[in-house]
């Protein structure tokens, strides 16, 4: 399974895809696992990319026990094409918590607001990690939007342009932490190691939406709304001060990570080191692999994000799920996501380390599975009318199988990317990672998705809790 001609690019020069490491290179014996500095690196951004999520999605479910109901079935015409199925609730819903008068349209912008904060960092973020390392950038990152959470109640009191505008602020914060963390990969991550150890890393965040939109639900029916605001936002300030404490920006500068750990990850990386002083941008934009990443990651991310924001509104408004429920079964499929993303990634590294499989050839293939295996369950799901079963069983497999994506192209950018001697490679491979994100949340604006249920097909606005037939 290796390229046609081992060895040789097509310039002729010595490399090899099996390993991103130059060939006839030495290398440093491979340091532990157990309580090795780089494994507490992947296990603390895991918890950060967790409550990254949590912060994220937590309004989607909030924001069903936020609205009037009165306001939103005059507006919904869909409400009789699926019977109401729940059973009846053991305990009194909590409705202390205060009910908006905000139509679909309003619903859409307020759901909406946090990806236009979201992009506007992205760039920004690459090049603010070269200067001042990833850790701090990811750090208050998280933090900003943690501490943005908790006024949230207080912005919806005071109006929706209020709310709109945090939540755009709290985009801003989350779109520095994915370039961020790559940055901090390319000076930590051995190439043997780097599918495991960013499939960890970023495994988090599907565990934060598989934990926040049950737990979400859970708190609006036993307490009320506000407090699942308030509980994440501290959660994210507790996570961020023990970031501060245990995380340092390279291996250099870690202070208890033992000697051979420290070589092994040097040696690995000392190697793909290239004399490119500046990023190339030219020759970055004219590069057809990473245009073909660039097409990956918005294809991928579109419907990711289109199902991530809207899921809870279908479960409501499609299939009329209440709310504890609705928040427990729009969790399902990002559970699945989550293992599949963990598993993948040692798959991935066990094929290239054991294997001998081409980097080129495990990416093309996990990518395959990550892209046509979802979207043949979500087509397949606007077939499938009011079975419940079937409905929650496809969004499962599809978003699942989209866990194959995080050993793909999600990595690729990181294979193809030589560390430079600019900020260790933070500005190169950050740069490659940025140009990637630009394009999937510049397409997050009003999209259509039609829901077929029985004989009527159902179009409901992005991000809305309105329908129309």
């Amino acid at each position: 399974m290796r390229s046609p001609v081992p060895g040789q690019s097509p310039e002729g020069e010595k490399v090899s895809d099996s390993t991103p490491l130059l060939q006839g290179a030495p290398q440093a014996e491979a340091a532990p696992v157990c309580c090795s500095a780089r494994y507490n690196l992947a296990v603390l951004a895991f918890f950060g990319f967790f409550i990254l999520y949590a912060l994220r999605v937590n309004l989607s479910v909030a924001l069903v026990d936020m609205v009037d109901s009165n306001t939103t079935l005059a507006n919904n015409r869909t409400s009789k094409e699926c019977a109401e199925h729940s059973a009846s609730m053991k305990v009194i819903h909590n409705h202390t918590g205060k009910r908006y008068k905000w139509d679909a349209e309003t619903q859409g912008w307020i759901l909406g607001s946090f990806f236009y904060g979201y992009i506007i960092t992205q760039i920004p973020g690459g090049y603010v990690a070269s200067k001042v390392g990833g850790k701090l950038l990811l750090g208050f990152g998280i933090l900003g939007t943690a501490v943005f959470t908790l006024f949230t109640p207080i912005a919806a009191d005071i109006g929706v342009g209020a709310l709109i505008a945090l939540r755009a602020l709290e985009g801003l914060g989350e779109g520095v932490t994915f370039p961020a963390m790559h940055a901090m990969w390319s000076s930590w991550a051995p190439p043997l190691e780097r599918s495991k150890l960013l499939s960890i890393s970023y495994a988090g965040a599907q565990l934060g939406t598989v934990i926040s939109l049950p737990l979400s639900g859970i708190i609006c029916v036993y307490m009320d709304w506000t407090y699942v605001f308030y509980l994440f936002g501290i959660v994210g300030i507790i996570w961020f001060v023990l970031w501060i404490w245990l995380v340092s920006n390279t291996p250099e500068t870690h202070k208890t990570i033992s000697h051979q750990e420290k070589e092994y990850i040097l040696s690995s990386l000392k190697n793909q080191l290239s004399s490119q002083k500046s990023v190339p941008w030219i020759p970055m934009l004219k590069s057809l692999p990473l245009w073909a990443i660039v097409v990956a990651h918005f294809s991928y991310n579109w419907t990711f994000y289109t199902l991530l924001t809207l899921l809870p509104t279908y479960m409501k408004e499609i299939l009329r799920f209440n709310v504890q429920e609705n928040g427990i079964l729009s969790a399902v499929p990002y559970f699945g996501c989550w293992l599949c993303m963990l598993m993948s990634g040692q798959a991935a590294d066990h094929l290239r380390a054991k294997w001998n499989f081409s980097t080129v050839c495990v990416r093309k293939f996990f990518s395959l599975i990550g892209m046509i295996g979802p979207a043949v369950f979500l087509v397949a799901a606007g077939f499938i009318g009011c079975d419940y079963s079937l409905a929650v069983a496809f969004l499962t497999i599809s978003t699942t199988l989209g866990g194959f994506c995080s050993s793909g192209f999600s990595i690729n950018h990181l294979d193809i990317a030589p560390s430079t001697l600019l900020g260790n490679g933070k500005l190169f491979s950050g740069s490659l990672l940025l140009l990637m994100y630009l394009v999937p949340f510049s397409s997050h604006s009003s999209v259509k998705v039609k829901c077929k249920t029985g004989p009527l097909m159902i179009t409901m606005d992005t991000e809305t809790e309105g329908t129309n037939k």
